[in-house]
Formats: structure tokens, sequence, C-alpha cells
């Protein structure tokens, strides 16, 4: 069986985003890029059922400029076999992202399809459950686990107070949340190997995907510093100041 896993290139998570000056969105001038953390979490379960045996094959693919070009490499230093790179100038939106998986599914034709659940730069948590929709695939989202056997997936998956197990039928879609796995470092052979590793680069274009944003950003601005708090010498001094400043009681 073989595994497709989207992966994105985002601003890392340990730097704190900038907004640009005109407030047109954030300033990754000079900002350090890397891959989305819970698709770090995707790459390494495919990796991880590729070498149980219950895979074949692990190829990567992203969508957008040249610079994720990196991310894939950082997927493949992983344990990822190969690599597409799908190019698109425009900031690909959820929608548009599914619609190139479908053509990618369509032409790798794999068992499984592994992606975070959502990316971190813009939260939208879409691109799994819309990819299920177009192919007509069985999902099963925010995955803390997850088995094969016998072409079926089963899969543990995050809910409100508590765990759901789902049954799927392959070919499946499946989208990793924080508790499935940690990710492994990539070792220096293993970067080294990934360098000589096929990556394959495809105009959206030639899949015939419109990758035209339908959203459009207003502005962006940085959120409101939160007030210094205070001491209260006394219960009734507490009790006075939310009764009659904050006015919560």
């Amino acid at each position: 069986m073989k595994i497709l896993v989207p992966v994105k290139r985002v601003v890392d998570y340990n730097i704190k985003p900038r907004v640009k000056a005109d407030g047109s969105g954030v300033d990754t001038t000079g900002v350090k890029m890397s891959m989305n953390p819970f698709d770090e979490i995707a790459v390494e379960e495919a990796v991880r059922l590729r070498e149980k045996g219950a895979a074949s094959e692990v190829v990567v693919v992203s969508v957008g400029v040249q610079k994720a070009q990196d991310t894939l490499r950082t997927a493949m230093a992983m344990g990822a076999d190969r690599a597409i790179l799908v190019l698109s100038e425009e900031s690909p939106e959820p929608l548009a992202v599914a619609k190139v998986l479908r053509k990618l599914v369509e032409k790798e034709e794999p068992g499984l399809v592994i992606l975070g659940k959502q990316a971190i730069d813009d939260d939208m948590n879409a691109t799994g459950q819309m990819l299920a929709g177009l192919l007509g695939w069985g999902q099963g989202t925010f995955a803390s686990k997850v088995e094969i056997a016998d072409g079926h997936a089963r899969v543990s998956r995050e809910i409100d107070g508590g765990t759901e197990e789902v049954s799927l039928t392959l070919p499946a879609i499946i989208t990793a949340d924080l508790r499935l796995n940690e990710p492994r470092y990539a070792s220096l052979p293993n970067i080294m190997k990934a360098k000589k590793k096929p990556l394959e680069t495809i105009e959206a274009a030639e899949l015939g995907v419109d990758m035209k944003p339908r959203l459009s950003v207003v502005s962006v601005a940085e959120p409101p510093e939160r007030k210094a708090g205070i001491k209260v010498g006394s219960v009734g001094e507490l009790v006075e100041k939310l009764r009659n400043e904050a006015k919560v009681i």
C-alpha cells in the first residue's frame, strides 16, 4: 500500500509572528519557516506504518512556492521515499489544496492519505475533510491511534469528553492529532540521503485546478495587550471589584 502525506510550509512554531506595517498580513521576511507540526506527526505515522510492513511507500506532497522544497526534503529525511511539489504563487486555500490532492490521488492511487488535522498559520482544519468529500472516501479525523489490518484502518479519535473508535474501509483519509505520536528528529546521514531522493515538480495549472483565492484579507492586527493584574488585600475587596469594576457578579 502507498501512503500519501500532504505537508505545509509555515512560520516556525517557535517564532512569534509579526504583522506587516500596512496590516495586509503576516510578515515572513527573514523569518524561519518549517513543516507544520501536525504534518510532522502525519509523516511520522506514515513512516511507522511502512516500517511495520503495513505500507510499501510513503510519498509526501506540498502545494506552494519553490522554497517548499526544503519542507519536502525534511519529510524525506524523516523517512519518506519521494516527494511532489505543486507550484503555486497564490496562497492556497483548503478547497484548492483538496482539489490538487484529489488529482494527485487519482495519479498516485494511494491506499491511505494521512495529513495534519490543521495548519498552525490559518487553523482552517478543513483540507482533510474536503478531500474526503471530493473523493467519497471514509475519514478518521483527529486521530490519536491508527491500526491497519485486513484492508481496514481502525482509528481512535479525539472527541469532546473522550475518545471514539471508528473503522474505515481503505482507501481512506486520516488527519493526525497531537497524541498520535512523537515525530523523530532527522539525523545528519538521513538529511544527506534526502538530497538524493526524487522530488517531482508540477505546476498547479497542469492539474487543471484554479488556485485563485476565494477569500480576501481585509486587515490583520496584533491582539490587544493584556492589562496588568492587581493584588487585593482581602476577599471583601475582591468581591467588591468583581461586582463594581468587572461587573461579573
